[in-house]
């Protein structure tokens, strides 16, 4: 896994080998971030990474200047790797959670910034995802949304719809709480 950009530019961890992730490509999230950092000023941002796998998000939004990131993932071996990363870099401003994302998109209070969602692409109700977030406690005026996606899904009907981007075999829907 690299970090591509901010203060943790260029950082390289080695990602176990029986990982079960399937993490977004650099290619992806370079682009992802590019289009991100034109919609944000990231410092002191409040950032949610759901479906964590391997925490590139996660790392990208602290390397870029989020304030705090929580990071939700339930695989044991993800887990205890976000949480080795994290201990390498000094991040004083992760939370890491083990825990079902959905359970904790149900549950949860706290309000966000910016809310990054890259949940299994063969996950049973996928579609439902989005409008699960969208129709949470966790989102504020200005909040924006991002989920990562396969082709198969359209998801511009949903409210605060403002963009879709495709990198290669990646889809990627953004929303914007008005």
């Amino acid at each position: 896994m690299r970090i591509i950009r901010g203060k943790y530019g260029r950082r390289r961890f080695d990602v176990p080998n029986n990982i079960s992730a399937r993490p977004t490509t650099d290619f992806a999230r370079e682009n992802i971030f590019n289009v991100l950092e034109n919609l944000v000023d990231f410092d002191g941002l409040a950032a949610l990474d759901l479906f964590a796998g391997t925490g590139a998000i996660s790392f990208e939004f602290l390397s870029r200047g989020c304030g705090t990131v929580t990071a939700v993932e339930k695989a044991t071996t993800q887990y205890n790797f976000i949480r080795k990363v994290a201990q390498q870099l000094n991040c004083n401003n992760l939370q890491v959670v083990k825990g079902d994302a959905l359970k904790y998109v149900e549950s949860a209070i706290t309000k966000y910034d910016l809310i990054f969602a890259d949940p299994p692409y063969d996950m049973p109700d996928f579609d439902k995802i989005p409008a699960l977030i969208l129709g949470s406690q966790m989102l504020k005026p200005g909040t924006i949304v991002v989920v990562e996606h396969s082709k198969k899904y359209d998801f511009s009907h949903l409210p605060g719809f403002f963009d879709h981007r495709v990198y290669g075999s990646v889809n990627f829907t953004i929303f914007r709480q008005e």
